[in-house]
């Protein structure tokens, strides 16, 4: 950390920091409903990211993310939002359109191992 802001992230480190240490980071430190809609958003993004989901998750993420936007409008100045602060609004339909994110996150050749890796296990267990 140089002068209280977190510097040379990869992005699978400001996911997991987004996902997971932020509301453990901030409890303490922000007042309650701050904290309450940073958890909120946490939890978004990490049921958006996980491996399995079923149509109805995704109904609940679509509700969610409205209220949880909502929410932070109440506690952040108007100056916070921008374009970004909206995006999550549209992420649970491109889940239903593309399924499970973390194949769309890879570069073609990592997919391509991974589908190929499962094709063989599945026939040396046949």
């Amino acid at each position: 950390m140089r002068n209280a802001s977190l510097h040379n992230m990869k992005s699978h480190d400001c996911h997991v920091f987004m996902q997971r240490l932020l509301p453990l980071a901030f409890r303490d430190l922000l007042p309650t409903n701050v904290w309450n809609v940073l958890t909120e958003l946490s939890q978004f993004f990490r049921d958006l990211c996980s491996s399995k989901l079923h149509v109805d998750d995704i109904v609940r993420l679509e509700n969610n993310i409205s209220e949880i936007l909502c929410k932070m409008e109440r506690v952040f100045p108007p100056t916070f939002f921008n374009v970004m602060e909206h995006l999550p609004v549209h992420l649970p339909m491109e889940l239903k359109l593309g399924g499970p994110v973390q194949y769309r996150w890879m570069y073609d050749y990592e997919r391509y191992d991974i589908v190929h890796r499962n094709h063989v296990s599945s026939c040396v267990q046949k």
